[in-house]
C-alpha cells in the first residue's frame, strides 16, 4: 500500500512557517496520517463523528512503533536542490528567501508502517511527501500480491496488478492488471481501466478546505482529529523527528527539483524488491 502527496511548488512565501515544521510535521503528522486510517480502518458502525473516529483511532493504536534506532530503516528524509520545473530553473530550499544556509529541515519525507492486526498482517504501508517533486498528485495506490504460482511464461516479469485511487488534481480510480493479447500466442499484456469523476459526473469538486469549512459551519466533525488521535500521532512520529533533529543524524539527502524525491527513497522498497509507484 502506498500512500503520496506530492507537490511541485516549492515552500513559496512559507519558508519562515517551513523551516520550523518540515514535510514530517507539516504533512504526515495530520494529512497522510489520516488518509492511512481511512483507507485501513474497519467499516464503521454508522457514518457519524464519534464511530469513523473510533476506527481511524484503531488503526493508529495498531500500528508498530518504530524506535529511535530502527529510525533509518524505516524512515527516509530529503531536501530539494537546484533543478527544473516545467521547463524552468527552480532554486533549491538553501537558495530560497529566509531559508538559514545550514537549514536541515527535510522537504521530502517517506516512511514505512507496519499495522499489527488480522486485516493487514504482513502488508507494509508506505506514505511519502515532497516539494518540488516532478508532479503535483496525491494517490493511493493498492499493489496487489503476484498468484502464488505463474503458469505463463515470463509472466514474473509482468508489472503487479494496482488500484490507484487519485485524490487530487485529477480525482478517480484506476485499475492495472495484465490480460492475454488477442491471437493464437499466448502473450501478456498490461491493460488499464479508468474511471474519472469528472468525465462521469461533471461539474466542479471542491477543494479539501472548502469541505472542512463548510462541516465546520455545518457542525459536523467527521473529517476532523478529535484529541486522542491527535496525541497517537505524535506519539508515533516523535522518534522519528527526534532522531532526525539529533547532533549525531546524518547528512540530509538531496534531491533535484523536479525529481521523484532522493534516491534513498527507493532503497526503502528496494529491500523488499518493490519500488514506488510512478507519480
Amino acid at each position: 500500500m502506498q500512500i503520496t502527496a506530492a507537490e511541485s511548488v516549492g515552500v513559496e512565501h512559507r519558508a519562515g512557517y517551513y523551516d520550523q515544521s518540515g514535510a514530517l510535521r507539516d504533512m504526515i503528522q495530520n494529512h497522510l496520517l489520516q488518509v492511512l486510517c481511512v483507507v485501513a480502518m474497519e467499516p464503521p458502525s454508522s457514518f457519524d463523528a464519534e464511530s469513523v473516529r473510533t476506527e481511524k483511532l484503531k488503526v493508529l493504536k495498531a500500528i508498530r512503533p518504530i524506535r529511535i534506532g530502527q529510525v533509518d530503516r524505516y524512515a527516509v528524509r530529503g531536501q530539494y536542490g537546484p533543478g527544473e520545473i516545467g521547463g524552468r530553473a527552480a532554486p533549491g530550499y538553501l537558495q530560497e528567501k529566509d531559508v538559514p544556509a545550514d537549514s536541515r529541515t527535510e522537504t521530502f519525507a517517506a516512511l514505512e508502517f507496519t499495522i499489527d492486526n488480522w486485516r493487514w498482517q504482513g502488508v507494509p504501508f508506505y506514505v511519502r511527501t515532497g516539494k518540488h517533486m516532478e508532479k503535483r498528485t496525491s494517490t493511493i495506490t493498492l499493489q496487489f500480491h503476484q498468484p502464488p504460482h505463474l503458469i505463463f511464461d515470463r509472466a514474473d516479469q509482468m508489472p503487479p496488478s494496482t488500484l490507484t485511487i487519485r485524490i487530487q488534481p485529477e480525482e478517480g480510480i484506476s485499475l492495472s492488471f495484465n490480460g492475454k493479447v488477442p491471437g493464437p500466442d499466448v502473450r501478456l499484456g498490461t491493460v488499464d481501466m479508468d474511471f474519472s469523476y469528472a468525465d462521469s459526473f461533471g461539474g466542479r469538486t471542491p477543494e479539501a478546505y472548502e469541505t472542512l469549512i463548510l462541516d465546520c459551519l455545518l457542525g459536523d466533525a467527521t473529517l476532523y482529529s478529535d484529541s486522542g488521535w491527535i496525541e497517537k500521532s505524535w506519539e508515533l512520529l516523535m522518534p522519528v523527528l527526534e532522531a532526525w533533529k539529533a547532533p549525531s543524524s546524518g547528512p540530509v539527502p538531496s534531491y533535484p527539483a523536479g525529481s521523484c524525491g532522493p534516491r534513498e527513497a527507493d532503497a526503502l522498497l528496494g529491500a523488499e524488491w518493490r519500488a514506488w509507484a510512478a507519480l
